[in-house]
């Protein structure tokens, strides 16, 4: 068993909540919408503390009223950066520039970049190989490249979801992909036995797979999608003190 995943089990075990996560939040307004800024920081708000937060664009232009009244309301610093060239996206290199000023300076633990661009992706891969982790936020048009230069990317289209649309378990097993990612998984973080702990598990999804939500499957949560595949047996066990019991899943045996 890894180190990390000792450490997670003994705070588990003594009902400890893990070092809140210090994170950057850097948007770029030319490539996301204001209309969906109180979801993504809902959801940066599960990862970690904002303790910094900017918004990049031009901000001389007619079309960013809506983006002044968010930059206001959620306290969100307005970066200035004038559009030289019509039609091109002149945020990149400045935000680029901030999070390596920001990176220097070691002020945080991780990055949350919010765009749908892929000209991030070398950013995603350099904070990474600074020791930095990397949330992304974009739409589900994002390129594959940024998004797997993530540790973790998020759609936006999953956090604004009403009513999830459950995938009936027949759907869920004609998609291979699924079907493969979850077994590999299960496999990879199980013991002797063939039981593996679920958070472990979700690691090593997150790994394989940065883009990878349950959300995207309609469920609310990693446990009920694999409760709805029909092919895990899944077991609560009580350890210690813990008033929580802990998930462990393995792959139920063929008839």
């Amino acid at each position: 068993m890894s180190d990390s995943l000792l450490w997670w089990n003994l705070l588990n075990q003594q009902n400890i909540q893990p070092p809140q996560k210090n994170l950057a939040v850097l948007i770029d307004t030319e490539n996301s919408s204001p209309f969906k800024i109180v979801e993504i920081l809902n959801e940066i708000s599960r990862l970690g503390k904002a303790s910094v937060k900017r918004a990049y664009g031009d901000w001389t232009r007619q079309i960013m009223t809506s983006w002044k009244q968010v930059v206001v309301k959620y306290s969100i610093q307005p970066i200035q950066q004038f559009s030289y060239t019509a039609g091109k996206n002149s945020t990149d290199s400045t935000l680029i520039i901030d999070a390596m000023d920001i990176l220097y300076q070691n002020n945080v633990d991780g990055f949350c970049i919010v765009s749908s661009d892929s000209d991030y992706t070398k950013l995603a891969v350099r904070l990474r190989e600074s020791g930095f982790i990397v949330y992304g936020f974009g739409e589900k048009k994002t390129p594959e490249s940024f998004s797997q230069a993530c540790d973790k990317f998020i759609y936006i289209e999953n956090l604004t979801l009403g009513e999830f649309d459950f995938k009936r378990m027949q759907d869920l097993l004609k998609d291979t992909d699924l079907v493969q990612l979850l077994e590999k998984a299960v496999a990879d973080a199980s013991d002797e036995s063939g039981w593996a702990l679920l958070p472990r598990v979700g690691q090593i999804i997150q790994n394989i797979k940065p883009d990878f939500d349950h959300r995207s499957y309609g469920f609310k949560n990693l446990s009920d999608l694999i409760k709805n595949m029909g092919i895990f047996q899944i077991e609560e066990r009580r350890v210690s003190d813990s008033p929580t019991p802990q998930v462990y899943i393995r792959r139920a045996e063929l008839p």
